[in-house]
């Protein structure tokens, strides 16, 4: 691969990068670049861009059964996290130094020495994010986050200058406005760009550093502005609640049944790309804040008032702007099975969702397509309901 065919963009770099996931970041590596991998939308990714590694998100496979990660661990943790063990064991990132692990939930906390020793990298951190936004806790994030960064000064030989996170903070500021902006050309009816080809432009995107990242962004949006505005097809608008879905396996099976996936609440969409990092005299405050009390994660509680519906609003109400803003006709809810956090939040997230008067289909699955077709029929069925 060129550094031509690295800062390609449009569709076609989407579609290069999606099928050949990692490989950008494999070249990087033989260029001399230390590449370190990372879980989740709760890995501040602004400090290892201001370390000058490459952060590349892992994911699993969802096309292969689990074998070699369940050799290692209970199959009862998260098909999810198992699946990216699974990945690595197998060599699909064996080009990595390092990993960061976040304390977002037990599975990954619980699983932190069975990669480690599993592994062998050079470079291992686990960040132990607390799971309250009280101010105590955003003291503790902070104090969290210098660590990690002096564990990468460490491992880099290179210091990280505030100046340095100014700048990091404000390229991936950058890139999330752009993605923003993509976005919002999918309030149209019908979208300019349909929810199976912005799965693959999310799936991309994480898969880059941030400024080829916003390149390919911006070239995408250029190319969805200059098409042809069909006329509204009436078709069923869907919101998607869930983790990390990184496969368009169900969002084709969606489509397909006749309706479009405009919006999404989704570790790798929204969620990474609504909520930028302030600016502050001290670059870690900001992105301490950002990460501990904007993310709306199941996994730290963010409260506001003193009644139940006020503690409703201010963890789903972001919820409720998407589906005005979108327009949104129903709303799927997918779970992965064994995942506590997404799970024991579904009771008040559905009983959330339903009041605004919009059906909820609720999910419950595996992270890998094998078992797929049990579920297909639930959409088309649930598609049918709402046309």
């Amino acid at each position: 691969m060129t550094e031509e065919t690295g800062r390609k963009g449009g569709m076609v770099g989407v579609l290069k990068h999606y099928a050949e996931y990692g490989a950008r970041a494999k070249e990087l590596k033989d260029r001399g670049k230390k590449v370190i991998g990372y879980l989740t939308a709760l890995m501040p990714v602004e400090i290892m861009t201001a370390a000058g590694v490459i952060a590349l998100r892992m994911k699993g496979n969802p096309n292969e059964a689990i074998t070699k990660g369940d050799a290692h661990m209970e199959t009862i943790v998260c098909p999810f996290v198992r699946s990216v063990f699974d990945s690595v064991l197998r060599g699909r990132y064996d080009f990595l130094d390092g990993i960061v692990l976040p304390h977002q939930c037990d599975g990954i906390e619980k699983t932190n020495d069975v990669w480690r020793y599993s592994l062998g990298l050079p470079y291992w951190y686990f960040l132990n994010v607390p799971h309250l936004a009280d101010g105590p806790s955003l003291i503790f994030m902070g104090k969290i986050l210098r660590e990690f960064t002096k564990s990468l000064e460490a491992f880099t030989g290179d210091p990280i200058t505030d100046e340095a996170l100014t700048d990091a903070v404000r390229a991936h500021n950058k890139n999330r406005r752009l993605m923003r902006d993509l976005y919002r050309l999918r309030q149209t009816s019908p979208p300019l760009i349909s929810g199976v080809e912005m799965t693959k432009v999310l799936v991309a995107a994480m898969s880059l550093p941030v400024e080829e990242s916003s390149y390919l962004i911006e070239r995408v949006t250029e190319e969805v502005k200059e098409r042809r505005r069909p006329p509204n097809d009436g078709k069923p608008r869907i919101l998607i609640v869930g983790d990390q879905l990184d496969d368009t396996t169900l969002v084709e099976c969606i489509e397909d049944a006749g309706a479009w996936v405009v919006m999404d609440d989704l570790s790798i969409g929204s969620k990474v790309y609504w909520n930028d990092v302030d600016e502050t005299p001290d670059p870690t405050k900001g992105i301490a804040e950002r990460y501990l009390k904007k993310l709306k994660l199941p996994t730290t509680f963010i409260s506001s008032g003193d009644s139940y519906e006020e503690n409703m609003e201010a963890r789903f109400g972001h919820l409720r702007k998407y589906s005005e803003d979108f327009r949104i006709t129903a709303i799927v809810l997918l779970t992965y099975k064994y995942c506590d956090p997404y799970g024991f939040e579904v009771p008040a997230l559905r009983s959330y969702l339903t009041s605004s008067g919009r059906p909820v289909l609720h999910l419950e699955d595996e992270y890998h397509t094998l078992a797929f077709p049990r579920v297909k029929t639930r959409i088309e069925a649930f598609v049918e309901m709402i046309l």
